[in-house]
């Protein structure tokens, strides 16, 4: 793998404000090791939501560094 593969392309989300400071346009989202990450470029902001089966797990209240998947 390259790094191009390793680096997610990050995405503004249109018309969404931000919980935190109220400013809008200014969240973007990307997915990092199978983690959706969400950050206001504004107020630094940032929030994580973790896939379904994870938090369903019985480990899914742990902290989790990442997910592995082979490929």
């Amino acid at each position: 793998m390259n790094n191009n593969q390793l680096k997610s392309k990050k995405r503004f989300i249109a018309g969404a404000s931000c919980p935190s400071c109220k400013a809008q346009d200014t969240l973007r989202w990307w997915i990092e090791n199978n983690i959706e990450l969400v950050e206001c470029v504004e107020c630094d902001y940032h929030e994580q939501r973790k896939p379904k089966s994870v938090e369903s797990s019985d480990h899914g209240s742990e902290q989790m560094i990442g997910i592995f998947k082979p490929e």
